[in-house]
Formats: C-alpha cells, structure tokens, sequence
C-alpha cells in the first residue's frame, strides 16, 4: 500500500515496522531517496499514509505512525547500497574471520564480483565477500 504513494512522492520503501512498544502499537515506516530525507518528505508521507490507512481501516487496532529515514549511520544491505555511497566511510562486521579480523572500517571503494572493495588506512584495499557481510552502517563524518 506504502510503495505506489512513495514513488508518487518521488521517494523509496527502506523498511516496516510494525510491533508493540511501551506506549502502544507502532507503525514506522522508514523512507529513503537518492539524495537525503527531509523533514518536508517524512511529513507528506505521513500526511497521504495517514489517511490512506485511515480509510483503508488497514490496522485493526490504536497504533503511532512514524515516518523517518535511515538516519546518518544508515545499514547497507546490498550491492546496489555498497554503489551508491562508493567514497564513503564504513564499518562492516562479517559473520566469520577474515585474516583473523571480523570488524573493518575503510572508504567504500566499489564492488567487483560479489565482493565488497574497501581502502583503509592500515590494510590498504582488502575484499570482503558480500555473502560474509553480517553487519554494515556508513559511518557518521562531521
């Protein structure tokens, strides 16, 4: 129901969630764009969303909607991620060793036959293999 009011706004799907929370019900949908979020996005998706559950009666019970984004440390969940923030910081733990090493923080520098390419300051470039990618999350720079 999200996906056709989100790419009337010019915008994607990141994730649903929908699960019970001290204060009630949530219904969070988190929202993503080439580019970033804005305040201004998160409210007209809130707004069309709001009313389309609303008269849709989708959600049988009392529940908060919440509309967000990714957020600075945003989690890269595959290829086409690793791509599109090819040049920035990240910090990628693998489900097993590789050289001994699980965690790896570097500058993204692409992709090549399923692995990830990453530059960092001691390792120089290493190749970890996307399959092994347990956890990933740019990394805030300021």
């Amino acid at each position: 129901m999200a996906i056709p009011v989100l790419e009337s706004l010019g915008l994607d799907l990141f994730a649903v969630q929908l699960r019970r929370e001290r204060t009630g019900w949530v219904l969070r949908l988190i929202i993503d764009k080439e580019g970033t979020v804005s305040i201004d996005d998160c409210t007209a998706v809130s707004r069309e969303m709001g009313d389309l559950l609303d008269v849709n009666d989708f959600i049988n019970h009392p529940y908060h909607l919440e509309v967000s984004s990714p957020g600075l440390d945003r989690p890269l969940r595959n290829e086409a991620d690793y791509l599109r923030f090819a040049g920035r910081k990240v910090r990628i733990k693998t489900a097993e060793p590789i050289d001994k090493q699980q965690v790896f923080k570097g500058t993204i520098v692409g992709m090549r036959d399923g692995n990830v390419l990453l530059s960092t300051n001691k390792e120089g470039e290493i190749v970890i293999p996307l399959s092994l990618v347990a956890k990933a999350n740019l990394e805030i720079e300021f």
